[in-house]
C-alpha cells in the first residue's frame, strides 16, 4: 500500500508551468518540471482539474469528464505525462469532482430541456414554493441561495457552489453508474489514484428539508467568514447523507479491481472529523483530509485535540494531513502573524510530514512562499469578488510558481493569469536551489530523511503532556520509537521530558534546528524540530 505515509505533492497546473505563452500554465509544464517533482523526494503528484471545462471555477466545473481542455493541453498530454512520471517513480492522483459538473456539460444541457427526457432526473430539480420562491432554505457555499431558477422546465436545480455548478442527483442509478464509468476511464489510463474534491456532497435529503438555524456566536468555518449566509445554518440536509456510504462502496469495489488505486476524498461537513471516521476504512475510502489544520489556529493544543479527536475515532483508517492547498491562505502567511521567517516555513513541513498519516503539499510550500496580495482589478476568483474586502478569495494562494528572477518568475514569457507576487522572486526555485540552507533543500532532505524511519511513515502517535508553544509526542512503529517536539513560537522554549520516556538520543541528521537537553530539559530555539530515538 504505497499511499500509506506517502507525501503527496498537489499541482495546481494553471499556475504551474506555461509552456504555450498563453499565460496559463499546462499539462507540458508539468511534464517538463517532473524531474525537479521527483527531486523533492515525493512519491506522488495530485493534479487538480485539467478536464474541459468552461472555466468559472478553474476546472472545478468540469463539461467533459473524459477530456483534456485545450488551454492545459490534450489526452495525448496526459499519457506523456503519466509515463514520465511513472519512469521517475512517481504515482499520479488527478482530481475528480463527482458532486457536481458544469452547466455547459452536455448532462445538464438535457436534462434542463424537459421534465420528461431520458436525463430528467440527473440532476436535483424542485418546483419553487406557491409564491415562487425556491424550495427550501439552503445555502450556496459561495453565498446566496443555493437554488437557480430555470425557465425551460419552470423549476429551480440545485448548486452548493457556484450556480453555473448544478448538483447531480445520485439518487438516480443511472447517474452512480456513469459516474463510476468516468472514473474506471481514467483508471483504465492508469492513474493510481483519485483525489475526491467535496465527496460528502454528493447525495441531497431527499425531502429537500430545511437546515435548522446556527446560533451568532457559532458562524465560522472553512472559507467563509460570518457575513457569509452560509455560515447561518447547519448544513444537516444538503450534505453528507447516509446514502453516500452506499455509494463510496460501490467506488471502493471499482477501485478494488486495480491494485494499488487509492482515494483520497476531501470532507468538508459539521463535524468532519467524524465524517472521516465513518467514511475512510476498508469499504470506503482509502484516505480522507479535512480543513482542520487549514485554519488560522496553530496552537499547540488545537494541532493535539484535532489530531487526538481523529485517532480515537477513526481507529484502523488512515489520515492524510496538509496545512495548505488551492483554498486558503498559504500557511506561512496564515500561521506566520505576517512576520516571513524560513524557520517556520521548514518547520511547517516538518509538522505535517510528523503526524501519522499521508501528506499533502501544495506547490510552492516547498519555497515557503507566503500569500500573494492580489489586487481587486487583478482578481479572477468569483468567490473573492462577491466577498470582497472581508474576504479577498483564494487568487493570493494561486499565483504563478517562481522558478527563476525573470520578468515573470520563469512562468511565462507573457502576462500570466494571475500577477507574479513581487515578494516570491527571492524564494524562487533557482535562487533556492543554489542556498544550500534554503527551505526547498531543506525540504528536501527532510524528504528523504522521514522515509529511513519507519516511525514517521507508519507509525502510531500518542501525544505527551507539554504547555504552549511546545507539541510533543511519539511515533512507535514495530522496529522503532521516535520521540518528536516542536517549539511553535518565535522564541526559544524549554520542556521537561517526562521519565516515562526513558533513554533516548537526538537524531541531528534531518537538517533542522533542533535543540539540546540540559538535565532532562529540552531546550528549543525558536521554531525548533528536535527528533530522538527512544532506546
Amino acid at each position: 500500500m504505497w499511499w500509506r505515509g506517502a507525501v503527496i505533492y498537489q499541482i495546481y497546473p494553471r499556475s504551474f508551468l506555461d509552456t504555450n505563452g498563453d499565460g496559463v500554465g499546462d499539462l507540458a509544464g508539468i511534464i517538463e518540471k517532473l524531474d525537479y517533482v521527483a527531486s523533492l523526494g515525493v512519491d506522488a503528484i495530485w493534479i487538480s482539474p485539467f478536464f474541459k471545462s468552461p472555466m468559472a471555477d478553474f476546472g472545478y466545473d468540469i463539461a467533459d469528464y473524459r477530456d483534456v481542455d485545450p488551454l492545459f493541453g490534450t489526452l495525448d498530454d496526459f499519457d506523456r505525462l503519466l509515463a514520465k512520471a511513472h519512469s521517475l517513480g512517481i504515482r499520479v492522483m488527478i482530481d475528480q469532482v463527482l458532486s457536481h459538473t458544469s452547466i455547459e456539460h452536455a448532462w445538464f444541457k438535457e436534462s434542463r430541456e424537459s421534465r420528461d427526457n431520458p436525463k430528467a432526473d440527473w440532476y436535483v430539480w424542485a418546483d419553487a414554493k406557491p409564491d415562487g420562491t425556491p424550495p427550501n432554505n439552503w445555502m450556496s457555499l459561495f453565498g446566496g441561495v443555493a437554488w437557480q431558477w430555470e425557465p425551460r422546465r419552470g423549476q429551480y436545480f440545485l448548486h452548493n457552489f457556484l450556480a453555473s455548478q448544478p448538483d447531480l442527483n445520485f439518487h438516480h442509478p443511472a447517474v452512480r453508474e456513469a459516474t463510476l464509468d468516468n472514473v474506471r476511464f481514467w483508471l483504465d489510463r492508469g492513474v493510481d489514484g483519485l483525489r475526491l474534491d467535496a465527496i460528502n456532497f454528493c447525495f441531497h435529503d431527499a425531502q429537500l428539508r430545511d437546515n435548522p438555524a446556527k446560533p451568532p456566536e457559532l458562524r465560522t468555518g472553512r472559507g467563509f467568514s460570518p457575513d457569509n449566509p452560509y455560515a447561518f445554518q447547519y448544513h444537516h440536509y444538503n450534505n453528507t447523507q447516509p446514502e453516500n456510504l452506499v455509494f463510496l462502496e460501490e467506488l471502493r469495489a471499482l477501485l478494488d479491481r486495480y491494485p494499488g488505486a487509492t482515494t483520497l476524498g476531501e470532507i468538508s461537513s459539521e463535524d468532519s472529523l467524524a465524517t472521516m471516521a465513518e467514511y475512510v476504512n476498508d469499504r470506503h475510502l482509502h484516505m480522507g483530509y479535512s480543513f482542520e489544520l487549514l485554519t488560522d489556529d496553530r496552537s499547540a493544543a488545537y494541532i493535539r485535540t484535532t489530531v487526538e479527536n481523529l485517532e480515537a475515532k477513526m481507529g484502523d483508517g488512515w489520515p492524510c494531513w496538509a496545512i495548505s492547498n488551492h483554498d486558503v491562505q498559504r500557511a506561512v502567511t496564515r500561521w506566520g502573524g505576517g512576520t516571513l521567517d524560513e524557520g517556520l516555513a521548514k518547520q511547517l513541513v516538518a509538522l505535517v510530514c510528523s503526524l501519522r498519516g499521508s501528506v499533502c503539499l501544495y506547490q510552492g510550500e516547498e519555497l515557503g512562499l507566503p500569500e500573494a496580495d492580489v489586487p481587486f482589478e487583478a482578481l479572477q476568483d468569483p468567490y473573492g469578488i462577491a466577498f470582497w474586502p472581508t474576504f479577498k478569495g483564494r487568487d493570493g494562494c494561486r499565483t504563478p510558481m517562481p522558478w527563476n528572477g525573470d520578468a515573470q518568475s520563469g512562468f511565462s514569457p507573457v502576462r500570466p493569469w494571475l500577477p507574479v507576487a513581487a515578494d516570491h522572486a527571492a524564494r524562487s526555485v533557482a535562487v533556492q536551489d543554489a542556498q544550500p540552507d534554503s527551505v526547498l533543500n531543506a525540504v528536501r532532505h527532510l524528504l528523504r530523511w522521514r522515509k529511513t524511519h519507519s516511525a514517521l511513515v507508519g507509525g502510531d502517535i500518542a501525544f505527551l503532556s507539554a504547555d504552549e508553544p511546545v507539541l510533543a509526542f511519539t511515533r512507535r512503529a514495530n522496529d522503532e520509537a521516535l520521540l518528536v517536539v516542536f517549539n511553535l513560537s518565535a522564541t526559544p522554549a524549554r520542556w521537561t521530558v517526562p521519565a516515562s520516556i526513558g533513554t533516548f538520543n537526538a537524531i541531528d541528521d534531518h537538517g533542522l534546528l533542533a535543540g539540546r537537553v540540559e538535565n532532562g530539559e529540552l531546550h528549543l530555539p525558536a521554531h525548533a524540530v528536535y527528533y530522538a530515538r527512544i532506546d
